[in-house]
């Protein structure tokens, strides 16, 4: 099944568990899902957003992903049941916090990889951290314990 489909993602919000064992395959989904997303943003989907997004999931996931795969994650359809905000609450609570830190420091890469930034793309990344619950310490990599 290709992560595309966000298979873990649907069944999570349609109220099925998803095993410690899928964790990993439920933070793949989150992360093209809500890195996807990010690139429409500001309505204004850049070439080189996408190309970014590309590496991050290559890097973090070890798979490549065509820029198909990133538009069939961003479609419109997906979210007519629930707004991404929703999914990234229910899945929050299946996330280790490193994952949910990984989210949003990949988000803050794809929003500066067309040296513009926009209001909605600010309001988009603060909704996402909400949502994810994640800290601004956790948003600054700052970690307790030894450097």
């Amino acid at each position: 099944m290709a992560i595309a489909d966000l298979n873990y993602v649907l069944k999570l919000f349609g109220g099925a568990d998803v095993s410690a064992d899928h964790e990993n395959d439920l933070f793949h989904e989150v992360l093209l899902m809500t890195l996807a997303r990010a690139a429409n943003a500001d309505v204004s989907v850049q070439h080189v957003e996408v190309e970014r997004i590309q590496e991050i999931l290559k890097k973090l996931t070890g798979k490549e992903f065509s820029v198909a795969d990133v538009r069939v994650a961003a479609r419109e359809e997906l979210y007519a049941e629930a707004t991404l905000v929703k999914y990234l609450r229910g899945a929050q609570k299946k996330l280790t916090d490193d994952h949910c830190t990984e989210i949003v420091q990949a988000l803050t890469a794809v929003f500066r990889s067309d040296q513009t930034i926009s209001a909605l793309e600010v309001d988009f990344f603060n909704n996402v951290v909400n949502a994810l619950n994640v800290t601004p310490a956790q948003i600054a990599g700052l970690v307790a314990g030894d450097i």
